[in-house]
């Protein structure tokens, strides 16, 4: 789609050399899903977030995590009213269309839990009430690298509220010489021009769910599912939940390539991205070799 192109080349154009990344990041944002970044310090996750905000002209909030943040400072709290001798809500940085969780591993496992409800029920209760949040609603969160001081590991349940988790990493030399000899990226992600509003994403992302999967695609799925519940390598496979996500980001990866049914190319695509994260070592290898050892061994047509 014509649109979707031109959001893909405006967010390239701040987060420059990292097509594959990109184009990962806008078919979660299709899938209706929550986007989990994981780098060092200063690779671009800031400015890949802000620059998603502006192409879908959602309303952004950035909210820095520490160690003693609580959940009140994401949610909101009641505030009493001495002119109308009631408690009124004072809503917290949730209440927006795209909310940057930066650093969300610096802050305790109670503060990052306050997101559970609203990353999956797109909601939150504050004194027994019930507030929708904004339509649509994405969670951006970036992550340091666990092996820094001052991070807290995210727990299972948070992770697997985020339907894909990507990296963007260094970039090639010829990239970094280009921002070494360029502007503030930062600067450049605030001018980016809308392509399509909140409205068209939200059409967009009901489209996805009509891209057309045949019972042979949904097969291959289910194999993909059954190899890693069945690999001894691993504390636990994927849940049902992780492959109706699995499904959704593929059907998302073959909109964003202009096509209305899936191949196995497009699970293959966002099959790293959508299970890693999901998924533990029981002996400390590494969870990304397993992945793909396991997309290279289970078979596209069963035989």
């Amino acid at each position: 789609m014509q649109a979707l192109d031109k959001a893909l080349a405006q967010v390239g154009s701040v987060v420059l050399g990292k097509t594959e990344q990109l184009k990962l990041a806008l078919a979660c944002m299709l899938a209706g899903g929550h986007l989990l970044i994981e780098d060092l310090p200063g690779m671009g996750k800031t400015t890949l977030a802000h620059a998603l905000a502006r192409v879908f002209r959602l309303d952004y909030r950035r909210v820095q995590f520490t160690s003693d943040m609580l959940p009140a400072d994401i949610l909101g709290v009641s505030v009493f009213d001495p002119d109308s001798r009631a408690f009124s809500l004072r809503e917290g940085p949730v209440f927006t269309q795209l909310l940057l969780a930066d650093e969300i591993n610096r802050a305790t496992p109670k503060t990052q839990g306050a997101l559970l409800e609203a990353m999956e029920e797109r909601q939150v209760t504050l004194d027994g009430a019930t507030r929708a949040l904004p339509d649509p609603f994405f969670v951006v969160a970036t992550q340091n690298p666990v092996t820094q001081a001052g991070t807290f590991v995210l727990p299972e349940s948070q992770l697997d509220r985020f339907l894909m988790r990507i990296s963007l990493g260094y970039p090639s030399p010829e990239v970094e010489r280009a921002l070494l000899a360029g502007g503030d990226l930062r600067e450049a992600a605030r001018a980016l021009k809308p392509v399509i509003d909140p409205s068209g994403l939200i059409k967009l992302t009901a489209h996805v769910a009509k891209v057309r999967a045949t019972d042979e695609l949904l097969d291959y799925i289910q194999r993909l599912l059954e190899a890693t519940r069945a690999d001894d390598r691993l504390e636990a496979g994927l849940s049902p939940r992780a492959g109706l996500g699995l499904l959704r980001a593929a059907r998302a990866w073959a909109l964003l390539h202009d096509r209305n049914y899936v191949l196995p190319e497009d699970v293959q695509a966002v099959w790293s991205a959508v299970a890693e994260h999901r998924l533990q070592s029981r002996q400390g290898g590494s969870v990304a070799a397993m992945t793909q050892s396991l997309l290279q061994s289970v078979p596209v047509v069963r035989h």
